[in-house]
């Protein structure tokens, strides 16, 4: 039977209750339920003056609206408060009443330049409900992996300019260079000074570290819109202005810290800005990629007592020449041998940190292997060894390990799956926010929104188990 009361159900008016209109479990409910949002209070209470001013809006609501747009992966903020309008789910979240309006969408964009600006607030807001996660005792710190992704910037491609850039000092720069001069002496050489330009490797060696990283001026691609990311292209994908976000989890998947640095720098330079929140943390194992594994962040992590666990990494000698794990190292007599059984000696320590050894030219120049050795003009074949190389060997010791190997195939399963799921599921893409201090903020609350909703699901379930009628 056809019925035509359309028009008397949306005009009819009807006395309910609002939290009867969230089903009992609704996300938000449940996350509701895991956390008490008035530790919010203790965090801004000396941002707020009780005296002066108009009454301001509540700070809790304040924070869980970009709760709302990162949970649920909303593209903008004004998006978010036109999905709160109409979404009885949100209203009930943030406590406002069915005719309430709701907060223009420039609220929180004023109140960050404003009041939050150069503060750390979304930092101890993450912080905050790690904690929480503590308490339950689900978070196990021994193990921990590392890698970072990229974050698309507000940035336009064709708006750009080049400028000179100067690289900032590594990390281990004066560790390095006092055992390098101390090498050097040791080897009666004189020892670099200060202002000594970098040496440039020499020709036909065929042995040039990736990642060896030199303190110069560079010309570099800078966004006129976002002048605080970074140019950036991975693979085959297409150049573009990115933040890249360096992050750790456990074993289970929990985040445990994060940093956010401009997408054109390499991970093995910003890892020690991570490592510094990180490494109290209990740490015994640390599992990461390959663009970590230098001999920089495996001294520091062994003389930390930190066991690193790099992957295998394929070696980047042109095709058809000798690997240089094909000639031996003699720790005797400080020397290398050839697949031809020659003597390459010690001949100088560069700038690098990196020990020449060199071959010579009227023994390589007669030899049968020469095509396969080196293309160097005067027949010296250079082989290279750093200085805390043996850090390196010891991590390829660890790489062997079984249970190392087991170790490693997780990283699929934690850290990519973190990243897989925050792009797909939390907006983490791209940020329509400018500058790295916005970014920061976006990062924090969504990977605050993330163990918030794992540890909402986590205790929601025992809740459950607690009140299922036992088996008989």
């Amino acid at each position: 039977m056809m019925t035509k009361n359309t028009e008397q159900k949306r005009e009819q008016v009807q006395i309910v209750c609002m939290d009867d209109l969230v089903p009992q479990n609704h996300l938000l409910r449940i996350i509701d339920k895991a956390i008490d949002w008035r530790f919010i209070y203790d965090l801004v209470e000396d941002k707020y003056s009780p005296d002066f001013g108009r009454p301001s809006m509540d700070p809790v609501v304040l924070i869980k609206i970009p709760f709302i747009q990162y949970l649920y992966g909303i593209k903008s903020m004004r998006q978010t408060i036109k999905e709160i309008e109409v979404n009885i789910a949100y209203r009930w979240f943030l406590g406002l009443e069915m005719q309430e309006p709701v907060p223009h969408f420039s609220t929180f964009g004023k109140n960050y330049t404003r009041r939050f600006k150069d503060t750390d607030l979304f930092e101890q807001i993450f912080s905050h409900i790690l904690m929480e996660c503590y308490k339950f005792k689900l978070v196990d710190p021994t193990e921990v992996f590392v890698d970072a992704t990229h974050v698309k910037a507000r940035a336009n491609n064709k708006k750009m300019q080049k400028r000179i850039a100067h690289e900032e000092a590594l990390f281990y720069e004066e560790l390095l260079r006092k055992e390098i001069n101390e090498d050097r002496e040791e080897h009666g050489k004189k020892p670099f000074k200060d202002k000594d330009d970098n040496q440039k490797p020499e020709a036909g060696s065929g042995d040039n570290n990736p990642h060896e990283e030199v303190k110069d001026e560079k010309t570099i691609k800078c966004s006129t819109s976002d002048p605080e990311s970074g140019w950036f292209r991975k693979g085959e994908h297409k150049n573009v202005f990115a933040y890249a976000v360096q992050t750790v989890c456990d074993k289970h998947g929990w985040i445990l810290g994060y940093t956010v640095n401009p997408g054109n720098l390499h991970d093995s330079r910003t890892f020690k800005g991570l490592y510094d929140k990180i490494k109290n943390i209990g740490i015994e194992t640390l599992i990461a990629d390959c663009g970590y594994r230098t001999p920089a962040i495996a001294k520091l992590l062994v003389d930390d007592g930190i066991t690193p666990l790099f992957p295998y990494k394929r070696p980047m000698t042109k095709a058809g020449f000798f690997h240089k794990s094909e000639y031996v190292y003699d720790e005797f007599y400080d020397c290398y041998i050839c697949p031809n059984n020659q003597v390459l000696s010690y001949s100088t320590t560069n700038k690098e940190g990196y020990r020449e050894y060199k071959s010579c030219s009227h023994v390589c120049r007669s030899c049968p292997y020469l095509c396969r050795c080196t293309e160097s003009r005067e027949h010296v074949k250079v082989v290279t060894r750093h200085l805390w190389e043996e850090y390196m060997e010891l991590c390829e010791d660890i790489r062997h390990d079984l249970d190392m190997k087991e170790l490693y195939k997780l990283r699929k399963e934690t850290i990519e799956r973190l990243f897989g799921s925050a792009k797909e599921n939390h907006g983490f893409r791209y940020t329509q926010m400018v500058g790295k201090a916005r970014m920061e903020m976006k990062a924090g609350l969504t990977f605050a929104c993330m163990n918030l909703k794992k540890l909402a699901g986590i205790l929601q379930r025992r809740e459950e188990k607690k009140y299922l009628p036992s088996a008989i």
